[in-house]
């Protein structure tokens, strides 16, 4: 059966119904994810002659990628795009441009053990003991739904973690009634806390009468000809079944790099392609990832006769570089990468000297102790072991751990960076490549013009898998990243708390974790901080473990 056979027959197992699309390419690698409210109708676009021929390059390509795809059906169309976006910060498809950051879908969070609990909007959900809601695919419908229940509830909206007295005079939520005011204690905390609990069944979707009592408002002011506030009930009676919508939530989508059809033939392809003497056994790839210019990372991944050799991965954080620089980060990591292989290979010689010398010896004791004694000979021997002429096994030094491909993610000037680099160490000899995103271009040290292999190509391919995988290691040591420092940043939501303070309480205790362990006395002996503040701040970490 053909591809096209297969997808033909594809096609028509698609229901009407919402969902998201897969593409795929020859390789089973992920190249573009989509949503659609009628998934037939939506798929079979793009096997359409007419579109096939359209004046979209990119369009072109991608349908002349495709050799298969994948469907998973939803309820609605705001769970589809929830899990598009998912699903391209997973796999980061080639032809996909949105949702491609790290930037996620707004989520409500409140915790009920602190003092005073208040909601506020996130991004990211934490195992810190607090109730998440979301996340919300409308961002504009969550606010104003938010609104809707402070003012419903009567919560209050203020930043502190326990308001008082002095923060009530400023309180514009009080002065209109909005909030019950438990800083002065118009309420008790047990109270407040049955508004909160109420709140939280409502975002549950025990919404109905708050619907139908909106529904009638509206109804009243139109029948009044007060068009301007029906029009905005409207709005916030769609606003909140938007927010108050039962989504689905979906599990991790497996994924494993995919493997070449014949990765020998793709070797002997690539180094006929590239001119080199025999095909290359160990392929070095290296990719830089940042974003504007902080947690700037690079990653190295090896391949050995095709196929990734995992076991000799390496990650590194750039530490000389200011700024985005991409060509001093290549540079960089190359230097450190192979002063560091080529170290390793002189301690390996060292240690092998060492070996053949106590193998000498072992044999000069075996050549000692097959002499008859003394007591035999009737005569006293001296042996020196310099004068035994017995070399013993010879063993070879193990040789440097180099490969024999490095191939760059990037273009000419990432090139020449590494190359640089390569040369000063005495590792000039090595063939190293560029591989330029846009085109798929190949730069070669000291050629003009770049090389340019079919999108057939197994080749190109090999290289692509290489690259990718590369890619896919950076940026996932920069997002491990990132979630660490956003662990961190745990301490920006204790109100008041300040840049300077911050740092202070992170340089004496190392980590929000540590901080939970320590006492109040040993807080409160940490520059800017006093006796109420400290036990604040414990009390906060407390109620977020």
């Amino acid at each position: 059966m053909t591809v096209a056979d297969q997808i033909r027959k594809t096609l028509g197992t698609l229901p009407h119904k919402p969902g998201i699309y897969l593409m795929r390419d020859r390789f089973g690698t992920v190249i573009y994810v989509g949503k659609a409210r009628d998934l037939r109708k939506r798929v079979s676009q793009y096997f359409q002659p007419s579109r096939r021929l359209g004046w979209d390059l990119k369009f072109r390509a991608l349908t002349d990628a495709i050799h298969d795809f994948d469907f998973h059906v939803v309820r609605s169309e705001p769970e589809a795009l929830l899990l598009e976006g998912k699903l391209i910060k997973e796999f980061h498809p080639r032809y996909n441009v949105s949702f491609r950051d790290d930037k996620r879908f707004l989520m409500l969070k409140v915790n009920l053990n602190d003092p005073t609990p208040r909601f506020t909007l996130t991004r990211l959900r934490q195992d810190d003991g607090a109730r998440y809601f979301g996340p919300f695919p409308n961002s504009g419908a969550l606010r104003s739904t938010l609104a809707l229940v402070r003012r419903q509830y009567h919560l209050r909206g203020c930043r502190p973690l326990t308001p008082t007295e002095r923060d009530y005079k400023h309180c514009l939520y009080a002065h209109l009634k909005y909030c019950t005011a438990p800083c002065i204690g118009n309420v008790g905390r047990e109270e407040y806390l049955e508004q909160v609990k109420a709140a939280c069944a409502f975002l549950e979707g025990q919404c109905a009468e708050m619907q139908e009592q909106l529904t009638e408002e509206m109804k009243k002011a139109a029948a009044g000809q007060e068009y301007e506030r029906a029009a905005e009930l409207r709005d916030l009676l769609a606003d909140l079944r938007h927010t108050t919508k039962k989504v689905g939530r979906f599990e991790r989508v497996p994924y494993s790099l995919p493997l070449a059809i014949d990765p020998e033939k793709d070797l002997v392809e690539l180094a006929k392609a590239l001119g080199l003497p025999v095909p290359p056994e160990r392929i070095e790839g290296f990719d830089i990832s940042n974003i504007s210019g902080t947690f700037k990372v690079a990653s190295l991944v090896s391949f050995r006769n095709g196929r990734p050799d995992r076991g000799n991965y390496r990650r590194f954080r750039i530490k000389t570089v200011e700024g985005q620089d991409d060509f001093a980060s290549v540079a960089e990591v190359v230097r450190r990468r192979y002063t560091r292989v080529l170290k390793e290979s002189k301690v390996q010689s060292l240690e092998s000297k060492v070996t053949e010398e106590r193998a000498r010896d072992d044999s000069v004791v075996e050549a000692v102790a097959s002499v008859p004694s003394s007591t035999e000979q009737g005569s006293r021997f001296t042996f020196h072991v310099s004068g035994v002429p017995h070399p013993g096994p010879r063993i070879e030094p193990c040789p440097p751990s180099l490969p024999d491909l490095i191939l760059i993610d990037g273009g000419k000037g990432q090139l020449g960076a590494a190359r640089g680099e390569l040369e000063k160490l005495g590792l000039g000899h090595i063939p190293t490549i560029g591989l330029a995103k846009e085109f798929e271009e190949i730069y070669r040290p000291g050629e003009k013009e770049p090389l340019r292999l079919s999108r057939d190509s197994g080749a190109l391919k090999l290289l692509q898998r290489v690259r990718d995988e590369s890619h896919r290691f950076a940026n996932t040591y920069n997002a491990q990243l990132r979630l660490r420092k956003i662990s961190e940043s745990l301490l920006d939501e204790f109100p008041n708390i300040g840049q300077r303070r911050k740092a202070a309480l992170l340089k004496r205790f190392g980590s929000v974790q540590r901080i939970r362990l320590a006492s109040v006395e040993q807080i409160a002996g940490v520059p800017g901080f006093g006796g109420k503040a400290a036990a604040e701040l414990k009390a906060f970490l407390a109620a977020r473990q």
